[in-house]
């Protein structure tokens, strides 16, 4: 009995960024965010190239104030004739309705944050009473709307991004320091842009704590589901980090979720130059089979019964084929486990005794005794035979975007 191991992604309304579509069935989109200044038009175009050339799909550029905004126009004038269309995200925070208002003429995608987008001073309020939580709400649609307008006037996108860090200090004495008081504070949001007639909606729920990051998520969709709400998600892990770490704390977050069926774009922060950030989005969804962008590689942890060099052979058999995107290619130790491990793979490249190597296409033997030192040749004329091979580039391979077939 064979073990079913697909998993339904959940279903979403599609939600339109430019040329880019998030949810409904659409392969994960891999986005990012700059680091420069906004008024340093040059340096931002540039960073935005360079993003989008490793990969990015969408990137986010933060837009504090309404001369930052105003900016967005400059930026995506030059953009489009130096290099072209990018889908771009205004990043709005405090006080935000004018901000977005501008932005929403220049950009895809307008973000806000429902804990700063109506700025209140700390109070230190005890409790609130629910007259009080309707005038909150009600200023929230007093300066929300606007916005909800403006971005239904030229076509955008808005995500309403709920952060951790910073939510109300309604929130915070109503629910605490949970998630409940995330969900809560994105759901306010969303039932104004329902009641506006506004559903071009993805939601993001972040923290630096990957528990709290998998549960909101969890809770949101929950919820989502009770009001009949089917909204994309933005999958991240806020304030990773740096270094192996920070990968490891990302991945765990996102991959879980992901594994769930949950997200439809996803970033991973890092506190390092954001076009690193791209090749472990990729991975994540890769190791996932969401999408494949690079060939996908088995092998075996080195073991006594390990017939050659295995992390020397694994190395040449990678600079061989890295190029032919599109392939599992299986580098196996020894015959013990070799075999049954690679079944997968489209080609098993398998040490054996007497410093031979047998070559396989999928569970198939064909050809063994090959000599360890014309054991990649022998590999190469392979594909060449099955009409799979093709000489690699003078440079880097870009990386290829095509989705898998979403599941």
């Amino acid at each position: 009995m064979s073990l079913d191991t697909t998993y339904p992604r959940r279903t979403t309304t599609p939600c339109r960024v430019g040329p880019i579509t998030i949810g409904g069935g659409h392969p994960v989109v891999v986005q990012s965010m700059i680091t420069e200044e906004t008024r340093n038009v040059e340096a931002c175009v540039e960073q935005i190239i360079g993003l989008h050339q490793a990969g990015c799909e969408m990137v986010r550029v933060t837009t504090p104030s309404l001369g930052e905004a105003q900016c967005l126009a400059e930026i995506r004038s030059k953009l489009n004739e130096r290099y072209g269309y990018v889908p771009l995200t205004a990043d709005v925070h405090h006080q935000g309705t004018a901000i977005a208002i501008e932005a929403a003429k220049h950009v895809d995608e307008v973000r806000i944050n429902p804990g700063l987008f109506v700025f209140r001073k700390l109070t230190n309020q005890l409790e609130y009473g629910p007259e009080e939580h309707e005038a909150e709400r009600l200023a929230i649609e007093a300066s929300f709307a606007p916005v909800v307008e403006a971005c239904k006037l030229h076509g955008r996108a808005m995500r309403v991004g709920v952060n951790h860090g910073s939510l109300s200090e309604r929130m915070l004495v109503t629910y605490g320091d949970t998630p409940d008081g995330m969900v809560e504070s994105a759901m306010e949001y969303l039932r104004i842009c329902e009641k506006y007639g506004f559903t071009n909606v993805n939601i993001s729920l972040k923290a630096s704590r990957v528990q709290v990051m998998v549960a909101a998520n969890r809770l949101m969709v929950k919820r989502m589901d009770e009001e009949g709400m089917a909204y994309p998600l933005h999958l991240g892990v806020t304030e990773a980090g740096d270094g192996e770490y920070a990968r490891i704390k990302s991945t765990a977050g996102i991959a879980t979720l992901l594994m769930e069926g949950i997200g439809d774009t996803i970033r991973v922060s890092l506190s390092e130059d954001p076009v690193n950030e791209i090749p472990v989005c990729y991975d994540i969804l890769q190791a996932l089979g969401l999408r494949k962008t690079k060939v996908e590689y088995i092998a075996c942890p080195s073991c006594g019964r390990t017939k050659f060099d295995l992390p020397t052979v694994l190395h040449k058999v990678r600079e061989a084929t890295r190029h032919l995107v599109g392939l599992d290619i299986a580098v196996m130790g020894c015959i013990v486990n070799g075999p049954g491990e690679m079944a997968d793979a489209d080609y098993g490249y398998v040490g054996a005794a007497g410093g031979k190597i047998t070559l396989y296409r999928k569970r198939n033997i064909v050809k063994n005794g090959i000599p360890q030192e014309d054991g990649v040749l022998e590999l190469i004329n392979l594909l060449k035979a099955d009409g799979l091979w093709v000489d690699p580039p003078e440079t880097a391979p870009k990386r290829d975007l095509q989705p898998l077939a979403v599941v």
